[in-house]
């Protein structure tokens, strides 16, 4: 195999849960070639360079390897190298979600009848 779909390669090394994500994101200019928006069905090839936003973190990666079948994920990571610095803004990124909690993150959902009366506790003794 010479060559294979961008948006089968991305998600046969697991960036993406779907392929249909995966068009989505190359749709919105999420993943880039060598700077350049492309389109789902672009043949990759190897040592192209592939810069991917998933939602949740930013990959630059090497193409190494070529494969349109989703496998087991170490094998999956033989397919791509990641740059270094690639590696370090993403571990920066995971250090900066570690430190700092969503304010929004304790909110289950709509109040009950408890959290009202609490709140209304805290109201009148101000």
């Amino acid at each position: 195999m010479d060559h294979v779909r961008v948006d089968k390669w991305l998600w046969a090394a697991r960036f993406f849960k779907t392929r249909s994500l995966a068009i989505d994101a190359i749709d919105n200019g999420k993943v880039k070639l060598d700077g350049d928006r492309i389109k789902p069905a672009r043949l990759l090839k190897l040592g192209e360079k592939l810069h991917i936003d998933n939602g949740s973190d930013q990959w630059d990666v090497l193409v190494v390897g070529l494969s349109d079948k989703r496998q087991a994920a170490p094998i999956a990571r033989t397919l791509y190298e990641e740059s270094a610095e690639s590696i370090e803004r993403r571990l920066k990124e995971q250090e900066r979600r570690k430190l700092f909690t969503e304010p929004a993150a304790d909110f289950k959902g709509r109040p009950t009848k408890r959290d009202r009366r609490l709140r209304e506790q805290i109201d009148t003794s101000e």
